[in-house]
């Protein structure tokens, strides 16, 4: 007799269903315990979408949206809504083109090109559209059609850069997305309707606006706006930039790739980036004090390579910079704070000797000679080997360290004498017009392939680490990003293509039974969008270096 139900096991309790129910159908009467909506399911450790049905016996875990996966998921669906709601206002004969670029605050930038006064009231429009929308839970319905079919109806949607994107998928068919008579892309999976989708806001903010949408740890609180105007100014010129080569989003790199090679593109983005390490330089030595450049950012943005890079600059400009590392002045291990899992925090202000760091500091300012510390991370002991440093006129200390631009790391320096850089991987690069690339992917798979590389530390270990390396950041790094004095731009425009080479061996060494099998996978669809590039053109100098081996510095 054939199987007409399935036993599903939810929590340890297992109970039939049957076959061919939803998921949505199944989590319903679970959602009333749930501090946050279910917008996904794991089964049988896979992800799925609520709109599923039931196959097969099965063991099913909840994703809501207080999760990682489950709240990108509420943003891409708001994503959705909000391009449904600006067609349904505007109408699709008088727009061009709606992007999505990068992150402000909580939210995503957009800007609109066509013949739409983008104001408050035309603003304030989408965004009571998109409240009908979410009140009528219309469902988001996904179809899969040919790739061929998909490339036709993006060019009748005028999606060029999906289009683009998709002429160099190897795959056979493309998931679309319809909310009603809006259809569309998206690399991720949806929500299963409209409904889920109730906080969000908008702003209007520079050439275009933002879409607010609630944080991971509150996801029914809209935080206050408070973008940060350094960091989007830096985001704002790298898009410039990629737009004047012509390479905007993954389409436009693969056909500058296929038609020329790389060599022009990776010539012209290091030339930039060695310009702007060179005119940072000439700050320094124009402001005639600075004693002290404080250097910060968070893991995988290349730091170590950019301070060698800038010593070499400051050295051109005719002054002395010597590198000193904080991590030297970590306390003795056994000192080590603990964090909320009783761990050993080296990520908090805490593991760091400040009083001992100031000290030297300031004795090196007044002339003295200091001898400066070395971190045993073998014995876990600090050290000293005779290394001692005495500044003269031209001498500059270029410090690098996770606190460099926190002023209770270096309370004791006059602030005339500090020079604060931050840097970070800001990749100004979009999948297409409506799918962005997060930095946090970029600086991801620059710290898989470096882990692999120099510490013999696996993927799957990386993944796994990731979470808690976020963790710190969002504590000890992002506060204080916006007290820089420069920011630096570290991502390279063509490195995702180099770095595909690397990274894919790497993640399909992850097994489908492991816990990071799921962000593995994400991972390789999105290697999918590149037509690969060897890194042997790469110069040793390039910071892209510091993650592939190779480099001429010692990193």
């Amino acid at each position: 007799m054939e199987q007409e139900s399935a036993k599903v096991t939810i929590r340890g309790v297992t109970e039939e269903y049957p076959l061919g129910t939803s998921y949505a159908d199944i989590v319903r009467k679970y959602q009333t315990d749930e501090k946050a909506p279910i917008i996904l399911v794991t089964v049988n450790g896979k992800l799925r979408e609520l709109h599923k049905k039931l196959k097969k016996d099965c063991t099913i875990e909840f994703v809501t949206t207080r999760d990682p996966i489950g709240h990108e998921t509420y943003k891409r669906s708001a994503c959705l809504i909000l391009l449904k709601a600006i067609y349904d206002v505007a109408g699709y004969q008088h727009i061009d083109k709606v992007v999505i670029h990068y992150s402000v605050g909580s939210g995503y930038y957009f800007t609109i090109e066509g013949d739409v006064s983008l104001d408050q009231q035309f603003l304030d429009r989408v965004k009571a559209q998109m409240h009908d929308i979410v009140k009528a839970e219309i469902p988001i319905v996904k179809r899969s059609v040919g790739t061929d079919e998909a490339i036709s109806r993006f060019h009748k949607h005028r999606m060029y850069d999906k289009e683009k994107l998709f002429r160099y998928r190897r795959v056979s068919r493309v998931n679309l997305y319809n909310i009603g008579e809006y259809e569309d892309y998206f690399y991720g999976f949806m929500a299963n309707h409209s409904g889920y989708i109730k906080y969000f806001d908008l702003k209007l903010y520079d050439d275009g606006f933002v879409l607010e949408l609630p944080e991971c740890s509150a996801p029914d609180v809209i935080p206050p706006f408070a973008p940060e105007e350094k960091i989007f100014r830096v985001q704002k010129e790298s898009k410039e930039w990629g737009e004047k080569m012509d390479i905007s989003c993954v389409g436009d790199l693969n056909d500058r790739i296929t038609r020329e090679g790389i060599r022009s593109i990776l010539l012209v983005q290091e030339a930039l980036q060695e310009a702007k390490i060179s005119g940072i330089a000439e700050q320094i030595k124009n402001a005639g004090n600075i004693k002290f450049v404080m250097i910060a950012g968070p893991s995988s943005s290349g730091k170590t390579t950019f301070s060698h890079r800038l010593s070499i600059q400051l050295t051109a400009h005719g002054m002395r910079p010597h590198p000193i590392a904080v991590d030297n002045y970590f306390v003795n291990r056994d000192k080590t704070p603990l964090d909320e899992f009783g761990e050993k925090n080296y990520e908090c202000l805490e593991a760091i000797d400040v009083e001992q760091f100031n000290e030297d500091m300031l004795a090196l300012l007044r002339g003295e000679k200091v001898e400066l510390p070395l971190f045993n991370f073998k014995t876990g002991l600090r050290e000293y080997r005779g290394d001692f440093l005495k500044l003269g006129k031209d001498d500059v200390l270029v410090i690098e360290g996770i606190h460099g631009l926190n002023d209770k790391l270096s309370y004791a320096l006059p602030a005339e004498n500090k020079f604060k850089i931050y840097i970070s991987a800001l990749t100004q690069l979009s999948i297409d017009e409506h799918n962005r690339i997060p930095t946090t992917d970029g600086r991801l798979i620059r710290r898989i392939v470096r882990d692999a590389r120099t510490r013999g530390i696996s993927a799957k270990d990386t993944i796994a680490r990731w979470p808690s390396v976020r963790r710190g950041e969002e504590e000890n790094i992002f506060p204080f990003q916006e007290q820089a004095d420069v920011m630096f731009n570290s991502a390279l425009v063509y490195e995702l293509a180099c770095l595909k080479l690397y990274a894919e061996p790497l993640l399909f060494g992850i097994g489908k039974n492991e816990p990071e099998y799921v962000e593995a996978k994400r991972l390789l669809k999105f290697f999918d969008y590149f037509v690969a590039v060897p890194s042997e053109e790469v110069p040793q100098n390039s910071i892209l270096r510091e993650f592939v081996g190779g480099s001429c510095f010692d990193v």
